[in-house]
This record gives structure tokens, sequence and C-alpha cells, in this order.
């Protein structure tokens, strides 16, 4: 892999590209790096006290009339951020969308189960329950094949 920098006190922003012939894990783990530099934590409301939340502690993300919940043992809590926002900021390697209701932690995944209508139903360590749409069902079985490998 090939690496440039270049220093120059004109620039404003910091800039990152990437330029490479497909998406491969290598490029994948240093997206991931360089997009886990900024989430350290989230802020959820539970009422009026505010709760400096680890993305590693958070079990999913789903939506509610109101806005987007974060679950975790400890509780929910109410998020600032709309889901798109946080499918950006966190990992792909730790959290994958399910469905456009919600965003969950693969590390906090306990087993499936298959439906008759093509969809899966995803239980967590918890014993909280969310469903898979049709749709994510291939990205998930992927995301947990490419874990697989990295752990083995």
């Amino acid at each position: 892999m090939k690496v440039s920098l270049t220093i120059d006190r004109d620039y404003v922003e910091n800039k990152v590209t990437i330029e490479c012939a497909e998406l491969d894990d290598s490029v994948q783990e240093l997206l991931d790096f360089i997009k886990g530099q900024d989430t350290e934590f989230l802020v959820g409301k539970d009422g009026d006290m505010q709760h400096i939340l680890r993305p590693a502690d958070i079990h999913y993300f789903h939506t509610e009339k109101d806005g987007v919940v974060a679950v975790t043992a400890a509780g929910s809590f109410k998020l600032k951020e709309k889901l798109y926002e946080l499918e950006e900021i966190l990992l792909s390697s730790k959290f994958i969308r399910l469905s456009k209701s919600v965003i969950a932690n693969l590390h906090e995944m306990s087993r499936f189960e298959a439906s008759f209508n093509g969809t899966l139903c995803v239980y967590f360590k918890s014993g909280a329950k969310e469903y898979v749409s049709r749709t994510y069902v291939n990205s998930i079985k992927e995301s947990l094949k490419l874990t697989r490998r990295k752990n083995e």
C-alpha cells in the first residue's frame, strides 16, 4: 500500500483521500479507524438527565415517533442524532443496519432465527429482539463472514 502525506500551513481542515481499485478489508479497516477517531461517546437523554454513552455499550439504536433511541443494559436513551448520521459515524465493523429503523451492535447479537417471509429475527444478549428486513439480510451475512474471518 502506498501512503502519501502533504503538510501545508495553508490547509484549513485535515483531509484524507483514499484511492483504491476496490474496497477490500484493509481499506475498510482504515475507514473504520478514521471514523472511530471522532466517536468516543454519544450523549443520551433519560428524562432530564443526560448520560455519556460509549458506542461499545450500546446494543442497538432504533427510531421511535419522536426520535432515535439507544438501548443499553442500563436502559434506553434518546439521542439528538438521526439514524443515518449514526450510521456514518459508527464503525461499520461493529455496527450494522438491520432495517430502515434499526442499527445494531454486532458484538451484542446472540443468535438469528429465519422467518417464513425472508426476514431474520435477531436476538440480543439482553434478550431483546429486532427484525432484519430482506433488504439488509445479505449485508448482515457478509459482515458476519468478514468478522468471523478476522477472529480466526
